[in-house]
């Protein structure tokens, strides 16, 4: 079940009265989850505790979900390198100009079958 006012950005689907309290069943009204992006029926359980939202330094909070930042290992120049020179940005060997096939939302290495190059950077 995802819509706003049960898991959304407040996290909110503890906090209803309707609320199942089971890990197989979040909601005892709508057993399938409801259709659409919100729920009508939801409504604020005032004897709920409030979930304290805590970032750890190098996390931030995405869409209510706690993302840790990843560390930076190549400089800004290093970056842009990569962006001109990868076949995952160019479609092309760095070594050779061997052309890829253009289905790239599917490839996970870039090994060129031609020159031998392989892909150590991403």
């Amino acid at each position: 079940m995802k819509i706003p006012d049960c898991v959304g950005v407040a996290r909110l689907w503890h906090r209803c009265l309707f609320y199942a309290h089971n890990p197989y069943l979040v909601c005892a009204v709508h057993l399938d989850g409801v259709d659409g992006d919100s729920c009508l029926d939801f409504r604020e359980d005032p004897n709920a505790q409030a979930v304290e939202l805590w970032e750890p330094e190098g996390a931030t909070y995405y869409n209510g979900e706690l993302i840790l930042q990843p560390q930076q290992r190549r400089t800004q120049q290093q970056q842009l390198e990569l962006l001109d020179t990868h076949p995952m940005f160019t479609g092309k060997c760095p070594q050779c100009e061997y052309e890829f096939d253009r289905d790239w939302s599917a490839r996970v290495h870039w090994d060129c079958p031609e020159c031998g190059w392989m892909d150590d950077t991403v």
